[in-house]
């Protein structure tokens, strides 16, 4: 027997607009756990096609199985889902959210469903289940959403119920007066252990130390240190997660040390193999201790448009067939791939110079690889040449910055110093970008150890590497290791280790009374490098290394030799510009164990 469909349409006007309310409305995993929906038992990719089967046990009792086809939508407009049933009430629902800009700037959100019965339980129960209990529970989540973005507070603020282990409070008690006792800001102590103790399990299974620093209006590199101590002092664990380039999600890729991570990685989802690196693959992320509470990990929604933040657009479009899709975006670069080819075609977003309307096609044989131009209100116009089903996917290339890399924490001096033992597996190997590489010497070290004797010169070495320990770690650098009375650290910018050197510099050359002042020479270097573990520590190896280490012998008196990478940074620019005390002489050396017959160099040193 064949029963009826049923179709329900609910609106709500929401006191926002759609880009402020889209993260919310759209993130599907979070919102079926506010809704009141079972999470999911079960996770595959079917062999055909690029649908999902998954399955959740209804009231804990009865195991609901369907396929889910793959979510459609474009940002901030709409968004949609398509589930076949295998067992149970239902035969299939089809869900559709729109969000429609109103006159006064604020949303009108329509919800549309249809569902057909399989039985004569799923007929008598859809007009309940459906147009009474999920209609109530969406509502109430939909208005919860809505007072969130009005008081501006964050999903992790909702309450929840959370159960405490045993002697956490007092565990808390004594983090905090040790964090507050190492410099940690008060206000922000107490906004953490509030974070750790009310937030739902969904909040906390993966905290991101740069999203919690936006929604708490504070300083990133503050609120990072403050969850590497809290770690230190067991309220917090960390683990490293192995973002795919193409969905950027972890999965199941998730290890607790860094010496349990593979550089050969496979995403399940987007079903390929990827070689990671610490400057994108790699991400720290945070969650309370089990000494505090027990946190379980559950999904609820595998494919929603917030798993996968940075794509704009997903649409389906079939064999020979084509879909026009108006956009509004950006300015910025994009890039359009099918899910099926490899590849995808460069866009870039630009105020003038765009076309208002861009067919593009897919075919067999590939994209185009001219880079194409659009305005920031477009329409693409998709068509499909192959001769299977596509999905055609359009990304940002700009990556999230609220992900803390491995790139970043491992230059990190807080980070070094407080997780000594982290280090990748004998063998493994990580690129992590172009970092900034600084060696240091002190002049005529020797000869102080023969004038004033061995340990009093011994002790204003050990006091000169404490004032680049400061420095570097001022600047958010990171002393790899010390190599006799000289040092080589890293750093993300090229300012920052210029900045560094020239403080210590100073501070060195001004002795304190009685004492002997120090004159440091260096040289900086800025390129990519890889990761590897050697004496059991973190260590950075690469031509860009070497080529840095054989630059402070070029330095000669009280001055810092730097390549062209490092010169023509605008941000070193900018710092010799407003530092008339500096100059910047340029010469050109021949580097030992360098094909190129002379480098392009300047001495940077203080005087006229």
């Amino acid at each position: 027997m064949a029963y009826k469909e049923f179709h329900y349409l609910w609106e709500w006007e929401i006191a926002a607009t759609p880009e402020e309310f889209w993260p919310y409305a759209a993130d599907t995993n979070r919102f079926n756990l506010d809704a009141g929906l079972d999470p999911l038992i079960s996770n595959k990719r079917l062999q055909k096609g690029f649908g999902r089967f998954l399955a959740y046990k209804q009231f804990g009792l009865v195991t609901v199985s369907f396929e889910e086809e793959p979510f459609q939508w474009v940002y901030p407009q709409h968004f949609g889902v398509v589930r076949r049933y295998v067992q149970g009430p239902l035969k299939e629902m089809t869900a559709k959210v729109r969000l429609e800009r109103t006159p006064e700037n604020k949303t009108l959100l329509s919800y549309e469903i249809w569902v057909t019965p399989r039985n004569l339980i799923g007929w008598l129960s859809i007009p309940i289940q459906v147009n009474i209990i999920s209609w109530r529970n969406f509502d109430r989540t939909f208005r919860l959403y809505e007072q969130l973005i009005h008081e501006q507070k964050p999903l992790n603020e909702l309450p929840a119920s959370v159960r405490l282990e045993p002697q956490a409070s007092e565990r808390l008690t004594a983090a905090r007066a040790q964090l507050i006792g190492q410099g940690v800001d008060e206000a922000l102590v107490e906004r953490l252990i509030h974070l750790l103790t009310e937030a739902d399990d969904f909040s906390v299974n993966a905290i991101r130390p740069y999203a919690v620093a936006k929604a708490w209006q504070a300083p990133r590199r503050t609120v990072l240190e403050m969850f590497l101590l809290a770690t230190r002092v067991g309220i917090v664990d960390f683990q490293w997660e192995l973002l795919c380039p193409l969905c950027r999600g972890s999965g199941n890729n998730v290890a607790e040390h860094l010496a349990d991570l593979h550089s050969k990685v496979h995403c399940e989802s987007c079903n390929i193999d990827f070689t990671a690196n610490f400057e994108r693959s790699v991400e720290i992320t945070f969650r309370p201790s089990p000494a505090i509470r027990h946190v379980e990990k559950y999904q609820y929604c595998v494919a929603g448009p917030m798993v996968t933040p940075h794509i704009i657009a997903q649409q389906v479009v079939g064999a020979g067939k084509e879909v026009e899709l108006p956009l509004g975006l950006e300015m910025g670069r994009y890039r359009l791939r099918s899910s099926g080819l490899t590849g995808g075609q460069a866009l870039i977003v630009a105020e003038a110079g765009g076309r208002p309307r861009l067919p593009l096609a897919a075919t067999a044989a590939g994209w185009d690889t001219d880079e194409k131009m659009l305005t920031t209100q477009s329409a693409l116009v998709l068509h499909n040449e192959t001769a299977e089903e596509q999905i055609f996917i359009l990304e940002r290339m700009a990556w999230s910055d609220d992900a803390v890399t491995a790139a970043e924490v491992t230059t990190m001096q807080k980070f070094r110093d407080l997780f000594a033992s982290e280090a990748i597996r004998r063998g493994e190997q990580f690129a992590v970008g172009s970092v900034t590489i600084l060696f240091t010497d002190l002049i005529d070290s020797t000869r102080m150890y023969n004038e004033i004797g061995d340990a009093p010169a011994f002790g204003l070495v050990l006091s000169h590497f404490d004032v680049l320990r400061q420095m570097v770690d001022e600047e958010e650098g990171a002393i790899i290791k010390t190599i006799g009375d000289a040092i080589m650290a890293v750093f993300r910018r090229p300012v920052s280790a210029l900045r560094a050197i020239t403080r210590a510099q100073e501070a060195l050359r001004v002795a304190p009374q009685g004492q002997r002042p120090l004159k440091l020479k260096a040289g900086i270097h800025s390129g990519p490098c890889i990761a590897v573990t050697l004496n059991e520590r973190l260590d950075y190896f690469g031509s860009a290394v070497n080529q840095a280490a054989r630059l402070e012998g070029f330095a000669g008196g009280d001055s810092v030799v730097i390549t062209e990478q490092v010169r023509y940074d605008p941000e070193v620019a900018a710092f010799l510009a407003t530092m008339p005390e500096y100059r910047a002489e340029p010469f050109t050396a021949h580097l030992k164990g360098f094909d190129q017959s002379d480098f392009d160099l300047w001495r940077v040193k203080r005087g006229g």
